[in-house]
């Protein structure tokens, strides 16, 4: 791609705030403390956890960048960012979530295959940038298509980015048609992460946002945009993020079994404590964040003190002063939910929270019966264990 390149090895990589928890540095790979995350509804760019498969792209100039629009199309074009700049913008709220977020818990119970990431593998931003249905019409395509006379189903977004994975080749991955020209389910190309230039690490200059998806399906330094009568054959698509039983292993795996993994299911973690924590017996605040994919609110948080046995329900909220009302046409449905509760710590407590979203929809309590070899869309009940609990006056040590 003119303009847009990928470098062959690591020597051009960003700057990245010392506080993040590194995974993996080349690619580099790395997630914020989990306290930070409850900080702001909206995370900070440098907070916001990194994922990358290679060396991170780099622009050479960014009047020579197009991305282009081909495949099964009567007018394929080439869009300079001033054209899709020229488009109506959107500002999306929506949470980005590895599929592997709370991938280290579950290899706990039985090694999996993947990044070692904690909670804190995924963050809420405000993306800015045209609506991807407001650019396949520039092609002909109209919304609410699902598919085309030409017999078009998927929109596949294909980056400039290398990685092994693919042997070398592009980082790639699709969606259905009819959900990218749909204008309610918000899919953007975005060129702006909480209001500025979108950075090195986050895909600039352009990239695809897809709410209530995996963060997978959300494409950085976008190449082309093909549109296609089959989904994407990626590695990514086709022999990864995919939810397979506790049964399956890596000798009777067979991948054309499962469907790509999309939207995500309901998820929360508790990110005021680590997992295993010493607290002073009193009134201590529990926070933390809680989310669901395909645009579900949060319709209650439930936060427990003895591993389950009893419960009480936590404060939901998003915007500071401002009521939480779980499918709220005017709350921000791609976007997590922040929680609080105050509690009295007893002695040696097991705290547990999981989450209820809006189509009743519950965390399952254990790992066991989610694992899956590639430790995936791990959503069990997120559980701290608070060891010497001091008989001393009420904080947090």
């Amino acid at each position: 791609m003119p303009g847009l390149r990928a470098p062959s090895d690591y020597s051009q990589e960003p700057a990245r705030h010392p506080a993040l928890k590194i995974n993996a540095k080349e690619p580099f790979n790395a997630e914020p403390p989990r306290a930070a995350l409850v900080a702001s509804y909206v995370t900070p760019v440098d907070m916001f956890y990194k994922r990358s498969h290679g060396p991170i792209p780099i622009v050479d100039d960014i009047n020579r960048y197009r991305v282009s629009i081909c495949g099964l199309v009567e007018k394929p074009k080439q869009l300079s960012m001033d054209e899709i700049r020229s488009l109506p913008k959107y500002n999306i709220v929506a949470t980005l979530q590895c599929a592997g977020n709370r991938r280290t818990a579950m290899s706990k119970k039985k090694t999996v295959k993947g990044v070692g990431w904690d909670v804190s593998a995924l963050g809420n931003a405000v993306w800015g940038g045209a609506k991807l249905a407001d650019v396949l019409e520039l092609v002909g395509i109209p919304k609410l298509t699902a598919t085309t006379p030409m017999g078009a189903k998927h929109v596949e977004f294909i980056s400039v980015d290398r990685c092994k994975e693919e042997n070398g080749g592009p980082y790639k991955a699709s969606i259905p048609l009819r959900q990218a020209t749909n204008p309610e389910a918000d899919v953007l190309l975005a060129y702006e992460m909480n209001g500025e230039v979108l950075n090195r690490d986050h895909g600039y200059p352009l990239r695809v946002v897809v709410p209530g998806v995996i963060g997978a399906r959300s494409v950085k330094w976008l190449d082309c945009i093909e549109i296609n009568k089959e989904e994407c054959q990626g590695f990514f698509m086709q022999k990864d993020y995919k939810m397979f039983p506790p049964t399956v292993n890596w000798d009777n795996i067979n991948w054309s079994d499962r469907k790509p993994q999309m939207d995500f299911p309901v998820q929360s973690a508790i990110c005021s404590l680590e997992d295993v924590d010493i607290v002073k017996q009193g009134k201590l605040t529990i926070s933390g964040y809680a989310v669901s994919g395909g645009g579900r609110g949060i319709e209650r948080v439930d936060i427990s003190l003895n591993g389950g046995k009893t419960w009480v329900e936590a404060h939901r909220y998003q915007r500071s002063g401002v009521p939480y009302v779980s499918d709220d046409v005017n709350g921000d449905k791609w976007a997590w939910v922040l929680f609080k509760a105050e509690v009295d710590i007893p002695d040696n407590a097991e705290i547990v929270v999981k989450a209820v979203d809006s189509a009743a929809n519950v965390q399952p309590e254990t790992v066991e019966e989610i694992w899956n070899l590639r430790g995936i869309l791990n959503t069990s009940w997120h559980r701290i264990r608070i060891t010497n609990a001091l008989k001393a006056p009420h904080s947090h040590l």
